[in-house]
């Protein structure tokens, strides 16, 4: 192939080795990423090639060698693929995060094998009990001790439970969790304006320090709006009013963003408005440089990705973008240290792209709110929606018609309504009895709690692997679910028992360097064969492999 359109920098003399022309060779060399490349141009023939090897000498006064020097590449490796501020902050070696699944699906264990991986991984604390958090963060810290390893976990917003939001920040700050991924949030809120600004601290200089760290992950500009301007200043006043933040912390909160670490979350799993990613990373992105110039900013906001990330050529998408860091979820449910049963794993990696639907969320049914779910082997989405409908229908349990009534009772809830009002009412009794209350003034939100017992333990089915309900298990997942399970397809990461979260993490973030690779190999003219894009996973180590990338 002749290339017109570059100019020689200089010539090429082969040492060694030939450049690699064919596409046999081709495929050999552009993997080795943590190598500079040279692209030469072979003076008789016009051709385009590839060498790791090889003398380079500057255009002029030089001997005739019949290769011209295109372009000399730098090693990449895949650590240098995000914002080097990211790592530097947050003591970490790689842009990646594993999300905070809820309850407990993001486990113990797998932010503790994120850790060790120098990586970041939150803690699924949303759905769970105040005592069950607090042991999994006990048990965190007890596996990382003073290492300086770093994590976090998960504070999920809570329009209907702002004492319980209250409870976890109380906990976290108690704890020492110097990092929270703020997820589902639709407005500030004094708890997480809170924790954002405990422990702000000035240095000699004058520099703002934070002691936590705020990674908002949202779907909508006007939401990364509030968290990369400063807290506002009523929130900021009603703190200093409770005594829950000092007037110092207040005044420097105005100074800076809420949150500096904003995650973009595209159509994923769980909560999502099912944006794509190419179209809202760009306009968060474009946000984020507006409000920083207005506000004089000395500091970065990173943008991270999040949603629809299953596969290299996906995370190099995102990079290619400006991602500081990308985040994935759904791919790690069906890793060993995930929360979520065998069963459930293993239906999750039998899941194709188009295996995935839209069901009513638990934790805001009344709103109309909605998650992604696996659709494939449960009647979850199905039973849901029509819970959904009944209850926009209808004004109490009594107004529903008998037929449908018994047909709930029958075939979703396996047990009269009274019963399962009774279980409700005994949940309710120990977690916040207002509801109660408000159930016994008003039928249509005792119904609501009442579908809402199917919707919550659907999720608890799931993750317990309860056999005699494995029809209605609600597995949060995205299509990325799918396109991973294809990308694995004959890899030793096919089996859901082989899926260490750091083995998924590693290949992903290979992959995408050994992608980029072969993207910038072919913005030279080089002719790369197709097959450069589709890296196929393989076993590698943060203990041993990736000791040589430093």
């Amino acid at each position: 192939m002749q290339c017109q359109s570059l100019s020689s920098i200089g010539s090429w003399k082969p040492t060694t080795t030939y450049p690699a022309f064919s596409q046999s060779d081709l495929l050999s060399i552009i993997p080795k990423v943590r190598e500079p490349i040279h692209v030469v141009q072979d003076e008789s023939n016009g051709r385009l090639g590839l060498s790791l090897a090889g003398q380079t000498f500057p255009t002029s006064g030089t001997e005739n060698t019949g290769f011209h020097l295109m372009a000399t590449l730098p090693a990449l490796y895949p650590e240098w693929l995000g914002e080097r501020s990211f790592a530097e902050v947050h003591s970490v070696r790689f842009p990646y995060i594993a999300g905070a699944m809820f309850r407990g699906i993001a486990s113990a264990d797998m932010v503790i094998e994120m850790a060790k991986a120098k990586m970041i991984g939150f803690f699924g604390a949303a759905g769970l009990h105040l005592n069950d958090i607090e042991k999994a963060i006990n048990k965190i810290k007890t596996a990382i001790g003073k290492s300086g390893l770093s994590w976090g976990s998960n504070l999920i917003y809570s329009p209907n439970e702002p004492e319980l939001e209250e409870q976890v920040v109380d906990l976290y700050l108690r704890q020492g969790v110097k990092r929270i991924s703020a997820s589902a949030f639709m407005t500030l809120t004094p708890s997480v304006v809170r924790y954002a600004c405990t422990g702000l601290s000035t240095d000699n200089n004058g520099k703002i320090h934070r002691k936590n760290f705020i990674f908002a992950k949202l779907s909508r500009p006007e939401v990364a709006q509030l968290f990369m301007l400063p807290a506002p200043k009523q929130i900021l006043d009603l703190l200093v009013a409770q005594g829950k933040i000092t007037n110092s912390e207040a005044i420097l909160a105005s100074k800076i963003p809420v949150a500096e670490d904003i995650t973009v979350e595209a159509d994923s799993g769980g909560h999502t408005d099912n944006r794509t990613l190419t179209a809202l990373f760009p306009t968060i992105l474009a946000m984020r440089d507006k409000i920083s110039s207005k506000k004089g900013y000395d500091r970065p906001i990173r943008i991270g990705a999040a949603g629809g990330l299953g596969t290299p050529s996906s995370i190099a998408a995102a990079f290619s973008m400006g991602a500081a860091y990308v985040l994935t979820g759904s791919v790690n449910q069906s890793a060993v240290e995930s929360g979520l049963s065998r069963e459930g794993r293993e239906m999750l990696a039998q899941a194709g792209v188009a295996d995935v639907t839209m069901a009513p969320a638990a934790d805001m049914f009344e709103l109309g709110v909605k998650v992604q779910v696996l659709k494939r082997g449960t009647m979850f989405s199905n039973r849901a929606a029509n819970l959904y409908t009944i209850y926009s229908e209808n004004s109490s349990i009594d107004t529903i018609p008998k037929d449908v009534k018994i047909r709930l009772e029958k075939e979703v809830f396996h047990a009269p309504m009274e019963k399962i009002w009774s279980d409700t009412r005994d949940f309710f009794s120990r977690r916040d009895p207002t509801q109660i209350e408000k159930a016994e003034k008003n039928p249509k939100h005792r119904m609501a709690l009442i579908f809402k017992w199917y919707l919550g333990n659907s999720a608890i089915w799931a993750i317990h692997g309860d056999s005699t309900h494995r029809i209605d298990y609600q597995i949060c997942c995205g299509p990325s679910m799918g396109a991973f399970n294809t990308w694995v397809k004959g890899s030793f990461l096919e089996k859901p028992e082989n899926r260490r979260v750091s083995d998924i993490a590693l290949n992903l973030l290979e992959g995408a360097a050994v992608v980029t690779r072969a993207q910038q190999m072919r913005s030279y003219g080089v002719p790369v064969p197709g097959e450069a894009f589709n890296f196929k996973p393989r076993p590698l180590s943060y203990n041993h492999t990736y000791n040589e990338t430093i």
